[in-house]
C-alpha cells in the first residue's frame, strides 16, 4: 500500500511535483551552505571592484558612460579597474550614480546574508536589513549634504548622485537648518534603535548629577552659580569634612589624619591641609614606592643659546604668524565663474578617428593590435599598440600623414609613451572646452595638498587636476608667442597662491614692463605685495628699479642665509618652525620669514634693455634662494637664445611651453620639440625638469574674476604698507658722509649704534625692524653713524662694516661726542 501511495504521490499533477523538488532543495543544508558561500565570493568581487573604482574610476568613465547593454555582455571595452568591465559597470552604478561610499552598507548586508546561511553567525535579517538602509540613506544624504560644493568636480559623488539630488530638494524645502535638524534627528533615531543602552546615556548627558561627577562642581553649595571646588581652607572644619565625606568613595585619604581634608588637582596631586598645622604637598609616588623624581634642571649655557634663547612654551606658546591679521578670509569660490560645460564624449569621432588612425598605418604597411582612446577637455589621445616588429620610428614619421587623415589642427605624435608599452596620438577635439579654476580650486586634491607653494594649473588629458609645487620647482620659465595663454598662466599661479596662502606666509613682487598686466592687483598692495622702501607703488614697471629690486632681493637672500646659519638650520621651513616654537629669540635679530615669490613679465624687453643688469641679479636668486624661500617665475615672448640664455635655462629647470611658432623656439624652451604642435587658447607642455612633459590645458582666469579676488582681499584690513626689502643703495647714489651734521642727530642715534655693534651688522632694515621706523630716518641714522665712524661706507648691496669692536669702545666714542 505504501508504494502504491508513492507511485500515486509522484504520477500527480507535474506542478505539484516541482513546488515539492523546491521546497526541498530550499530547505537542504548543503545548499544554504554553497549558497552563502557563493554569495560572500560576489561580495568579495563587488568589494574589489568598488575598491579599485576608488583609483581607476576617472579613467574608466568615459568606457562605461552610456555603454550600450550589448557591449556590457560582450566585454568590448577595455577597462583598469581590477574586476573587469562589469565589475567598473557595477561599481559606477552603485558608488556612483546611487549611494555612493555609503553603498558598502549593501556589501555589509550582503555578507551578514551569506553568513547566515553558512550558519557561521546567528543575526536577525529583518534588524540588519532595516539597520544597513537606515544607514545607507542617512549617511549618502549626510555625505551629499556635506560635501555638495566639491561634488560637481570630482568623477565621484561621495554621496551618490541620488543622494545628492535628494539633498538639493531637501536644501530648496526646508533650507540648510532644517537638513541639519533632520540629519540630526534621523541620527538619534539610529542609534536610539541600534541599542538600548543609548538612552540612559542620553538621560545622564544632560543631567546635573553626570556634571557633577564629572567636573566636580558642587550643585548643594550653589545651584544658581556652580563654581570649582576648590582646596579647602585649615579654617573651614566644617565644610571640609562634609566635602570631604561626599566624596569619599572617589579620593584617597589617611585614616591616621582625621583632622586634614583631602582635594585633588589637575595633575593629580594629592594636597593634606592639616587643621593644627602647616600644609604640604603630598605627591604619588613611583611603582617602588620611592618619591617620583623631578624634572631634571636645564643644562648650563652653551653657545647655541646665543641664538636659540627659548622661550617657555608654558606660558608663552607657540607664535601665530596670522595673529596681525587673525580676521583675514580667503577669496571664496562664488568670486570665479564656472566656464565648464557638461563633458560630452562623441563615441561616433573617436570611432571615425580610430578607423581613420587604423586605416593610414596600414596603407603604409604597419600594423597595429589594438587602439584605445582617452578623452580630455580640449584633446583626445589615441594610445596605439603596434605589432611585433614594427618600428617606432616608421609612426613617428607619419605625424603629418596622419594629421591630413584626420582633418586636424594638428597631431602630436608620443613615442613611446613614457612607462607603457603604447604610441600616443593627441588630436584636438572638434568641439574644445573651457577649464575654469572654479573646479580646480574647489577639488579636493587642492584643498587637502600639503604643499608648500600648491599651484593648480589646469587639467590633463585624463580630466585630472595637474598641479604643482613651486617651492619644489623652484623657479619657473615660461614661454610661448603672443596671444597664447601667458597671461592668463600668470594669472592662474597666482590665483592659486592667494587662495591657499595666507599674507604673513607669502609676498609677491610683481615685474610689469607693460605696465597693464598686474596693475590688477594693487589693491593687495598692503596684504600680499612687497616692494623697496622708497617705492610709490609695489608694482614695478620701470627697468631700473627692476634692477634695484633684484639686488635688494639678493640682500634679502644674504640676510636670511645669516640668519639660517645662527639659528643652525638649512632651509626656510626648518627656521620658521623653530621661530614658531619660540627657538629663536626676535631680539637677536631672528624673524618669521614668508615665502616671497617673484613675478617678471615680457623678460624679454627688460633684457634687451638692460641686458647683464638684469641676468646676473636673477641667476644668483637662481642659484641660491631655493633654502631661504624666494621663487621666481619669468615669462617672456621671445624664446630665443638671446634671452633664454645657457646660464637662465640652466637655473630654471621647471618650464612651460605654450605654443610657438617654429620648432627651434621648442627646443630652446624645453630642450625638445612639441611646442610648435600645440593648439593654442591655453594648450601647454609642463616639463618638470626631466625628460617626461604632461600636456595640460590651462585653467581660464578671466580679467573681472581676478578683478573680484582683488577687490574682496583690498576690502580687508592689512598691514599698514607693503612689505619692505632691505634697501639697495647703488654706488655713487650715497650721499657723501662730510654732509652729514652730528650736532643735529636723532633721538634714536645712541641706541641704534648701540644696536649695530651688538649685532655687528651695519643694516638699515636691522634698525627698521628694531626701531620700528621709516626708511628714510633709518637712511639719515646710518648716515650720522657713518659720519661718526661706528659703519663704514655703503657697498652696494651688502651690508656696511661694523668699525667699532665691542660696546666699550662705542661709549668711549659717544662720550666724546657729547
Amino acid at each position: 500500500m505504501a508504494k502504491k501511495s508513492t507511485k500515486r504521490k509522484h504520477s500527480g499533477n507535474g506542478m505539484d511535483g516541482f513546488w515539492e523538488w523546491l521546497d526541498t532543495f530550499v530547505t537542504n543544508e548543503r545548499v544554504h551552505f554553497l549558497t552563502g558561500l557563493a554569495l560572500c565570493f560576489l561580495v568579495m568581487y563587488m568589494g574589489i571592484a568598488w575598491l579599485s573604482f576608488f583609483f581607476t574610476g576617472a579613467a574608466d568613465q568615459s568606457a562605461i558612460e552610456n555603454i550600450p547593454i550589448g557591449d556590457l555582455l560582450a566585454g568590448n571595452r577595455q577597462v583598469s579597474n581590477w574586476a573587469g568591465i562589469r565589475g567598473a559597470y557595477i561599481a559606477d552604478l552603485l558608488m556612483n550614480r546611487w549611494f555612493g561610499i555609503p553603498s558598502f552598507f549593501i556589501l555589509f548586508y550582503l555578507g551578514s546574508l551569506g553568513a547566515k546561511w553558512m550558519k557561521i553567525c546567528r543575526l536577525s535579517l529583518l534588524k540588519r536589513f532595516l539597520l544597513c538602509t537606515a544607514m545607507l540613506l542617512w549617511s549618502s544624504l549626510l555625505l551629499s549634504f556635506v560635501f555638495m560644493r566639491n561634488d560637481g568636480d570630482s568623477f565621484l559623488f561621495l554621496g551618490g548622485r541620488q543622494g545628492f539630488y535628494l539633498s538639493e530638494m531637501l536644501i530648496r524645502n526646508f533650507g540648510k537648518p532644517g537638513v541639519i535638524l533632520l540629519l540630526m534627528v534621523g541620527f538619534l533615531v539610529i542609534a536610539v534603535s541600534l541599542s538600548a543602552k543609548v538612552v540612559p546615556v542620553l538621560q545622564r548627558a544632560f543631567s546635573l548629577e553626570w556634571l557633577e561627577r564629572k567636573w566636580n562642581w558642587n550643585w548643594k553649595w550653589s545651584r544658581s552659580k556652580p563654581k570649582m571646588r576648590k582646596r579647602p581652607e585649615p579654617q573651614d572644619d566644617e565644610e571640609d569634612g562634609e566635602a570631604e565625606e561626599e566624596d569619599k568613595d572617589s579620593l584617597p585619604k589617611r585614616p591616621e589624619d582625621r583632622s586634614s581634608a583631602i582635594s585633588v588637582n589637575d595633575d593629580e596631586e594629592f594636597t593634606i591641609t592639616v587643621a593644627a598645622g602647616d600644609a604640604e604637598p603630598y605627591k604619588p609616588s613611583g611603582g617602588d614606592g620611592l618619591p617620583v623624581q623631578p624634572s631634571l634642571p636645564r643644562p648650563p649655557h652653551s653657545p647655541m643659546d646665543d641664538d636659540e634663547d627659548p622661550y617657555d612654551e608654558s606660558q608663552r606658546g607657540e607664535y601665530d604668524p596670522r595673529l596681525d591679521l587673525s580676521n583675514y578670509r580667503f577669496p571664496t569660490l562664488d568670486l570665479l565663474k564656472i566656464y565648464d560645460q557638461a563633458q560630452v564624449f562623441n563615441n561616433e569621432e573617436q570611432n571615425d578617428n580610430k578607423k581613420r588612425i587604423r586605416q593610414t598605418l596600414e596603407e603604409f604597411g604597419i600594423h597595429i593590435v589594438s587602439i584605445n582612446a582617452t578623452v580630455g577637455p580640449t584633446l583626445t589621445l589615441y594610445e596605439v599598440i603596434p605589432a611585433v616588429g614594427v618600428p617606432i620610428r616608421k609612426i613617428r614619421n607619419l605625424e603629418d600623414d596622419i594629421a591630413l587623415r584626420l582633418s586636424a589642427l594638428g597631431i602630436r605624435i608620443i613615442a613611446p609613451m613614457p612607462g607603457k608599452g603604447t604610441i600616443g596620438i593627441e588630436v584636438p577635439n572638434k568641439d574644445a572646452q573651457i577649464v575654469s579654476m572654479h573646479p580646480l580650486i574647489a577639488s579636493r586634491k587642492f584643498n587637502e595638498s600639503k604643499f608648500d607653494l600648491p599651484i593648480a594649473l589646469g587639467r590633463t588629458i585624463t580630466n585630472d587636476v595637474f598641479m604643482f609645487d613651486l617651492c619644489k620647482a623652484p623657479h619657473l620659465l615660461m614661454a610661448g608667442a603672443t596671444g597664447q595663454g601667458k597671461s592668463v598662466g600668470l594669472n592662474a599661479i597666482i590665483t592659486s597662491l592667494l587662495y591657499k596662502k595666507h599674507p604673513a606666509e607669502m609676498k609677491l613682487v610683481l615685474v610689469d614692463p607693460k605696465m597693464v598686466e598686474f596693475s590688477i592687483y594693487s589693491k593687495i598692495e598692503c596684504h600680499y605685495l612687497a616692494k623697496l622702501p622708497d617705492e610709490e607703488k609695489a608694482i614695478i614697471t620701470d627697468f631700473k628699479r627692476v634692477v634695484h629690486t633684484l639686488n635688494s632681493l639678493c640682500k634679502e637672500m644674504d640676510d636670511r642665509y645669516e640668519l639660517l646659519t645662527k639659528a643652525h638650520v638649512r632651509n626656510i621651513k626648518e627656521y620658521n618652525e623653530k621661530f614658531i616654537n619660540r627657538r629663536l629669540n626676535p631680539e637677536k635679530g631672528h624673524r618669521y620669514m614668508p615665502y616671497i615669490v617673484v613675478v617678471i613679465d615680457e623678460f624679454g624687453d627688460l633684457i634687451m634693455q638692460a641686458g647683464k643688469e638684469i641676468e646676473m641679479p636673477i641667476a644668483r636668486i637662481a642659484q641660491k634662494a631655493r633654502a631661504i624661500g624666494i621663487h621666481m617665475i619669468i615669462a617672456t615672448q621671445r624664446p630665443s637664445t638671446s634671452i633664454i640664455t645657457g646660464n637662465i635655462k640652466a637655473n630654471f629647470p621647471t618650464r612651460i611651453a605654450f605654443r610657438v611658432s617654429q620648432m627651434v623656439d621648442s627646443r630652446t624652451i624645453l630642450d625638445q620639440p612639441g611646442a610648435n604642435k600645440l593648439i593654442g587658447r591655453g594648450d601647454l607642455l609642463f616639463s618638470g625638469g626631466s625628460i617626461d612633459m604632461t600636456r595640460v590645458q590651462c585653467a581660464f582666469v578671466d580679467t573681472p574674476e581676478v578683478e573680484n579676488i582683488a577687490s574682496f582681499i583690498g576690502r580687508q584690513p592689512g598691514y599698514g604698507s607693503a612689505y619692505e626689502l632691505p634697501e639697495f643703495v647703488p654706488e655713487g647714489d650715497g650721499r657723501a658722509a662730510e654732509e652729514v651734521d652730528l650736532s643735529d642727530r636723532d633721538p634714536l642715534f645712541e641706541e641704534a649704534a648701540r644696536l649695530i655693534v651688538i649685532q655687528q651688522q651695519g643694516s638699515t632694515s636691522l634698525i627698521q625692524r628694531k626701531f620700528s621706523i621709516g626708511h628714510n630716518r633709518a637712511g639719515r641714522l646710518m648716515d650720522q653713524l657713518e659720519r661718526a665712524g661706528v659703519v663704514g661706507p655703503a657697498e652696494g648691496s651688502k651690508a656696511r662694516q661694523v668699525l667699532i669692536p665691542d660696546e666699550y669702545t662705542l661709549e668711549l666714542l659717544l662720550s666724546r661726542l657729547k
